[in-house]
């Protein structure tokens, strides 16, 4: 009977830490700007300005990221609402898992 009962603590015990690990990541937002994966923090079109460079690249194929200010360039889930700010410093809230922001917003920085 009590080898029962360790068994059942035990199992709830490991059901119990199981929950934990699966809590969602706060939401924080990271400043930068709009880019592509192509030119990333640094746009290679001479001649043309950042939102330039960034449509055509989008366009060629790359896809929209963002570059914050120490270079580190973040890959974005959404591919529609960065368009508007293309070239532009913005501040795009969501959770971050490895180099990926899943977004929720983006909005103008001021």
């Amino acid at each position: 009977m009590r080898r029962i009962a360790v068994y059942c603590a035990v199992l709830l015990l490991v059901a119990g830490l199981s929950f934990t690990g699966t809590a969602k990541a706060a939401a924080k937002t990271f400043a930068g700007s709009i880019s592509d994966s192509m030119c990333g923090a640094k746009h290679m079109m001479p001649g043309q300005s950042d939102k330039d460079c960034t449509l055509a690249c989008v366009k060629a194929g790359s896809k929209y990221v963002l570059a914050d200010a120490s270079g580190k360039v973040y890959q974005l889930s959404d591919q529609k609402k960065p368009e508007q700010f293309a070239g532009q410093k913005v501040k795009v809230t969501g959770t971050l898992k490895g180099d990926m922001i899943t977004v929720t917003a983006i909005d103008p920085a001021k």
